[in-house]
This record gives C-alpha cells, structure tokens and sequence, in this order.
C-alpha cells in the first residue's frame, strides 16, 4: 500500500474508531457527494456528510472493518455492525481527489431489515436537529 493511502486509512481510522470529527471534516472535500444507503438523492455539501456521518458513526454499534480493498484513489472497505439489536453487513465506497480529500463516498448496507432500523434511528436525529421536514425512510 502506498504511503500516503496508509497515511489516509490512519485518518479514516481515527474518524470511525476514535469519532475525531475533526479529521473528518478534513478530509471531506467541499465537493463531496455523498450516497446514504436510505435516501435516493445524494448529499452535496461538506456539511450534510459531516452530518450524516457524525451520527451514524454513533448509531452503528460493535463497529468493524474486515476486508480493505484500496486501488489508488478508490476503496472498498467491508464492515459489519449492530443497530437498535440488528446485524448488518455493509460496504463504503470511497473516493479521494489528487488532494487526499473524499469526494465521493456511497454506504451499501444490507439486509433489509438492519437498513430499516438504521433509518429509522437515523430520521430520529434527523428531526432532534431540524434537518429534514420528512423523514428518510417511510413504512
């Protein structure tokens, strides 16, 4: 692995394991695009990712990595987790500019019902924060 993608899975690391915000918002670009594994239109602006990802980094539970796969620029990192008492399984898709900054980040998470339970805590925050006038996942 390249020094500097080590560098970056450090930082990346230190994000989801430590929940350093701060280094999260370093390593979002102002042009990021982020995919939710609960809504259909991407987010587009640094401040949405960071807040989507501030809390999911808090709902997901029991929180691990398993397999890395890092191509340059582009990753695929496979995790498994818990919400509200369900297993999920799941894959973050990661992309760097020539900066070391995301610009593209899609979460794929099955099966279905920890999807649900994820949404469904998630549109909890959501609302506590006046985020979303409706919410994210719908019964």
């Amino acid at each position: 692995m390249e020094d500097k993608n080590k560098e970056l899975l450090e930082k990346w690391h230190k994000v989801v394991f430590g929940k350093d915000m701060e280094t999260l918002k370093s390593l979002l670009s102002e042009k990021i695009t982020f995919y939710s594994p609960v809504v259909f239109k991407p987010k587009n602006t640094k401040e949405e990712a960071i807040f989507v990802l501030s809390n999911v980094i808090e709902v997901l539970q029991n929180f691990q990595y398993h397999r890395e796969f890092i191509d340059g620029r582009n990753w695929a990192l496979e995790f498994s987790a818990e919400v509200s008492g369900k297993s999920v399984k799941g894959i973050d898709l990661i992309q760097f500019d020539d900066n070391g900054e995301i610009v593209n980040f899609e979460v794929l998470i099955r099966p279905l019902s920890g999807l649900i339970a994820l949404g469904e805590d998630m549109n909890r925050r959501f609302a506590d924060a006046g985020k979303f006038t409706k919410p994210l996942i719908n019964k």
